[in-house]
């Protein structure tokens, strides 16, 4: 069809939320040795318009919504060519520790996550 694989926006979303806890500085490797992890408990996206193959993607994320042991985060995946929003959508996670039981967020976690603005609710 000429069109990417509607999955590979989610692919395109972890991607994205992956460089954003990046630039806040976390590390994948510690939060587990925190026995922090986030699980994705729902996904959802809206397909705009079709990305092409060849097409470069840009990928904003943000946060929507933290609590104490929720994360929701949004997304819009856009055609860097001409700026069209091709795609929305969010996921929403748990955090949890290494046997999946959920857990609050570390504070140390948290205060990175308000450094963007967001503000935290129970």
């Amino acid at each position: 069809m000429g069109v990417v694989y509607h999955a590979n926006y989610l692919v395109w979303f972890e991607v994205g939320r992956v460089e954003l806890m990046r630039s806040l500085g976390f590390d994948y490797k510690q939060m587990e040795a925190d026995h922090c992890r986030i699980a994705v408990v729902e996904a959802t996206a809206r397909y705009k318009y079709p990305a092409r193959y060849d097409d470069e993607l840009l990928i904003r994320t943000h946060v929507k919504t933290l609590r104490s042991s929720l994360l929701k985060f949004g997304y819009e995946v856009l055609r860097a060519a001409d700026g069209k929003v091709l795609c929305e959508g969010e996921t929403t996670h748990i955090l949890c520790d290494a046997e999946m039981k959920k857990r609050t967020m570390p504070e140390k976690y948290a205060e990175r996550f308000r450094s963007l603005g967001i503000e935290s609710s129970k």
